[in-house]
């Protein structure tokens, strides 16, 4: 049986498996198929502190994950498909159907990009729609890109395009951006980006070679225009990975899990950190300050309990 199980290998999930590998509790760190979580996805990480220069995401990741196994941690590939308590334990079962009891667990699932939900952006998943930038967006050297969103990740879609599209337009459905003051400002700057108010994809159009332009709605008039391009990135929001938690652990109507000031989920032993935890902050630096914690409670609970 394993001390502790941390599920997830982001930010929260690393810093968490550095915290109790350092409290020689020799953590398993499950981690799915997007090992190192959306920081993966994301190019220069500008707020982390003890990174004057700034620092890529992924290389962020690795630096952890190396300090995390020079404390003991070890990394399994798996995703929770079903979290079970048994008495005074917890059992962990996999998609792969393997098995795993813990005495303590650390949920770390993060959140994953939002789909529009409408049937044609499956259809051209992966022939012109994307959710990441930095995968992708080497694919439209001098094409022109529709990029949906309002928020910090839009604007930096958008101005991670810039270096390969020709141009870049954004997609957003109010008439004011949620984005924070900086990250606008280098939007409007940029010479190749422009914006389309008060406006929602309700169809992307394509070919049998991909995306060639999107349906939109004015959502003020209700009219209907289109728009050609290359390509549709979606920035409009994350979807906390809890499904596996079914009705073992208490989540909000948005579904992200609910906890107290000290990482504490409704079950006793089971703590929770980072995005699929936080509506709020989503931050890099949040969400590994809520992995030590999660692991600090854990390491009292093991004390206390086990």
């Amino acid at each position: 049986m394993e001390n502790v199980v941390i599920l997830g290998s982001g930010i929260a999930g690393l810093t968490a498996a550095i915290y109790t590998g350092r409290a020689h509790l020799s953590p398993l760190v499950i981690g799915g198929p997007e090992e190192g979580g959306q920081l993966t996805l994301t190019t220069e990480v500008e707020n982390f502190p003890g990174f004057p220069e700034g620092v890529q995401g992924p290389e962020l990741t690795s630096i952890t994950r190396k300090q995390a196994e020079r404390f003991g941690a070890r990394f399994k590939v798996g995703l929770a498909a079903k979290l079970e308590t048994k008495g005074n334990s917890f059992t962990v079962e996999l998609g792969s159907g393997e098995r795993i009891e813990a005495k303590a667990v650390i949920i770390a699932t993060g959140a994953s990009a939002r789909w529009l939900g409408i049937p044609s952006e499956k259809k051209y998943k992966g022939k012109g729609v994307s959710t990441c930038s930095t995968c992708d967006g080497f694919f439209y050297k001098g094409k022109k890109v529709v990029v949906v969103g309002g928020g910090d990740s839009a604007m930096e879609e958008a101005n991670f395009l810039t270096k390969f599209a020709e141009k870049v337009v954004v997609v957003h459905r109010r008439d004011e951006l949620r984005a924070s003051k900086i990250m606008q400002d280098r939007f409007f700057k940029n010479p190749k980006t422009d914006i389309v108010w008060n406006k929602e994809v309700v169809e992307i159009l394509g070919d049998e070679q991909g995306v060639i332009g999107v349906k939109l709605k004015d959502t003020v008039t209700g009219e209907v225009s289109e728009a050609g391009c290359d390509g549709v990135f979606l920035a409009i929001g994350h979807v906390p990975n809890t499904k596996f938690c079914g009705d073992v652990i208490d989540l909000d109507e948005k579904g992200y899990i609910k906890t107290d000031r000290h990482t504490n989920t409704n079950i006793s032993g089971v703590f929770a950190a980072g995005d699929v935890q936080d509506a709020r902050y989503r931050q890099a630096v949040t969400a590994a300050g809520s992995g030590c914690q999660a692991a600090m409670e854990a390491e009292k609970f093991l004390a206390h309990n086990h």
